[in-house]
């Protein structure tokens, strides 16, 4: 069955790095966009990035030039790289594949930013 595994969550004060990885199995993982959503305490769930299966990419606004989403296929693995963290970047970050018939997600890794 298909299963998102996210990893490297963690504090970090504001201006700081993180990067997110998300290890996926059961499906053909080279063959499909990836998607990392947040969602904050309060607020709705929302794109942060996605990356298509031929590595086009797009960002959210708030997270555009600071937020890179990258791929591995050979690891079946995508991340997310996050520089010049805020605070407002604070959140749960869920891995997200969406086949024809189901959204699948990760049980997510909590990011804190200090200030």
């Amino acid at each position: 069955q298909v299963q998102l595994v996210e990893s490297g969550g963690g504090v970090v004060q504001a201006g700081g790095s993180l990067r997110l990885s998300c290890a996926a199995s059961g499906y053909n993982f080279r063959s499909n966009a990836m998607g990392w959503y947040r969602q904050a305490i309060g607020k709705q769930r929302e794109l942060v990035a996605a990356i298509t299966s031929g590595s086009s990419t797009n960002y959210a606004d708030s997270v555009k030039g600071r937020f890179t989403i990258s791929r591995d296929n050979a690891k079946n693995t995508v991340y997310l790289q996050m520089n010049s963290l805020k605070p407002e970047d604070t959140a749960v970050y869920y891995c997200n594949y969406r086949s024809m018939w189901w959204d699948y997600w990760g049980q997510g890794t909590q990011v804190t930013v200090s200030s």
